[in-house]
This record gives C-alpha cells, sequence and structure tokens, in this order.
C-alpha cells in the first residue's frame, strides 16, 4: 500500500503534462491553419487624376524615390511621337508630368547604370536619367511589338509579343536568348539572376543555358506585369483588369477590375510601403494598392 500513492500521482502528473502538450499542439496548428488560410488582399492607397495618358508601365526607383509611368497616349503600335515618361512621387503626386517626350507607344521599363531603357515598339531606346535625353535608339529588326523590359544587374532584356521572344542588350548588341514563348509579356530576375517569364503557358522559370521553361503557376497565362517579391512569391498582372498573388505555385485573385473596364497592364510594387502600382492604361490612371500577405 505505501506505494500507491507516488504511483498515482506519477500518472496523474504524466497524464496533465499530456494534456497541455495535446492542447499545445493544437493551438499551434489552428495558428498554422489561420495563418496559410489568411486570403492576401489589396487596399486602394491613391489613385492619380487622368493625366497619364494611356499609362502602360510603372517602375520604381529606390534609390532616388521616384516612379518612372510610360505613357503611349495614342494607338499602341502606331509611330506617331506622342508618347512620353512621367516621373510620380510615391504619395501618388506628379513630378513631371512630360519629363521625357519624343516616344511612339512606350512600354516596359528597365534601370541600368543611371539610364532608363524603354521598349518602344520596334526599339529599344536608352534614355540619361540626369538629364533626361534621349542617348540612344537600339532597333530590333522584325520587331513590331516588344512590350516588357528587365535588368538582371548586368544586362538589359526585353520581350517581344508579336514574335515570342526575347532579346538582350549587351556590350551595345541586341541579340536573341529565348524563342518559341507565345504571348510572352511579362519578365523578371530574381536576386540570382534566373529569368521567370509570363506567357501563354503561365508563369514560368527560364534556363537560358539549355533553353528550358519550368511552370511555376500554369493557371495565370497571358500575365502583362510581373514583380518577384521572393522565392515562392510572385505578382502577375493580366491586362483586362486581373491581379494575382503567386505563392507557392498557387495563385489567388487580388483585384477584378474587369467590370469596371479598368486595366491592370505592367506593375511595379514598392517593398518598403508594400505598394503595388498599376497603370490602368485607357483609364488614363495610375493607382496604388496596398498589398496584405
Amino acid at each position: 500500500m505505501k506505494n500507491t500513492f507516488p504511483l498515482l500521482f506519477l500518472a496523474t502528473a504524466l497524464f496533465s503534462c499530456s494534456g497541455e502538450t495535446e492542447n499545445q499542439e493544437a493551438l499551434e496548428t489552428e495558428a498554422d491553419v489561420t495563418e496559410t488560410t489568411t486570403a492576401p488582399t489589396l487596399t486602394k492607397a491613391w489613385e492619380t487624376d487622368t493625366v497619364m495618358t494611356t499609362a502602360e508601365s510603372t517602375l520604381y526607383d529606390e534609390d532616388a524615390d521616384i516612379i518612372y509611368v510610360s505613357n503611349i497616349e495614342g494607338d499602341h503600335s502606331t509611330k506617331d511621337g506622342k508618347g512620353f515618361i512621367s516621373r510620380m512621387r510615391p504619395d501618388g503626386s506628379v513630378a513631371q508630368l512630360r519629363w521625357v517626350s519624343g516616344l511612339n507607344a512606350p512600354k516596359g521599363m528597365a534601370m541600368l547604370n543611371d539610364k532608363l531603357y524603354v521598349t518602344d515598339i520596334d526599339e529599344l531606346v536608352e534614355i540619361n536619367i540626369a538629364d533626361s535625353t534621349i542617348a540612344k535608339r537600339y532597333p530590333v529588326q522584325g520587331a513590331t511589338f516588344l512590350n516588357d523590359a528587365a535588368t538582371d544587374g548586368e544586362k538589359i532584356y526585353f520581350t517581344d509579343s508579336s514574335k515570342g521572344t526575347v532579346h538582350v542588350l549587351d556590350n551595345g548588341k541586341v541579340t536573341t536568348v529565348a524563342e518559341g514563348m507565345e504571348g510572352i509579356n511579362g519578365l523578371a530576375f530574381n536576386e540570382a539572376g534566373e529569368m521567370f517569364v509570363l506567357d501563354g503557358k503561365g508563369l514560368r522559370k527560364y534556363n537560358m543555358q539549355d533553353k528550358t521553361a519550368t511552370p511555376v503557376n500554369e493557371t495565370v497565362t497571358g500575365g502583362d506585369g510581373l514583380v518577384i517579391i521572393d522565392d515562392s512569391t510572385y505578382i502577375a498582372s493580366r491586362w483586362q483588369g486581373e491581379i494575382y498573388l503567386i505563392r507557392n505555385g498557387k495563385e489567388h485573385l487580388l483585384l477584378d477590375t474587369k467590370g469596371e473596364e479598368s486595366n491592370t497592364a505592367d506593375i511595379d510594387y514598392i517593398e518598403e510601403e508594400k505598394l503595388v502600382l498599376v497603370p490602368t492604361f485607357l483609364k488614363n490612371r495610375v493607382v496604388a494598392y496596398k498589398l496584405d500577405y
């Protein structure tokens, strides 16, 4: 009889510890489920007046704290000299509406070595950021719809939606690095220098060495703007009026403005403020949305 109490006490203590452990695991599991099932959202932060005429692309310059906006102001494939580049502040105010003029149908943009590069129908235009002058134009033979642009930190890459190709500007020479990408538009590089594209097959990672593409998401096809947040998280837009967050290969619809006939063209992102910058094309505005994910 003298051993009964210790045995009972031990059993009670073990049961209590086991119960506490199970409860803690249940709480942690519940928290994990809540975290992974919380839907990402976009909330409008600001919008410009209708002064961004046929706004096609946005690009944030972190060093200068300035947003560049390409404005077609006319037909997207006509050489009419109406196109221009604007400069905006991250609060939505316009710094210079017609910072650079004399373009035709400017679309995608990328920055490298104090230069701004802009696709313009059949040529890549190089602009000196310091004095807003056009330094050089690089014609692309056979091109009719040059679109998005991006950099890996060393070279400028840009897409041709009409030909399904990706070109590169390297040491003043334009060559083709990828072909056979029907409907290609959006282009971006991660910190490791890997290239990601949006085309008719969805979001894909492209290996320029062996010319192969690995699917990341096959639902968001025909995408326009592409932003890489980290190795598993991307933001992709469709021109008609949709923006998606793609996380671990799964897409989440963030915004749908098709009913308002408000386009979502070549987007960009201000990481520090979690702002998605949306050029609305035919609505002639730039709209910024706060991302919560």
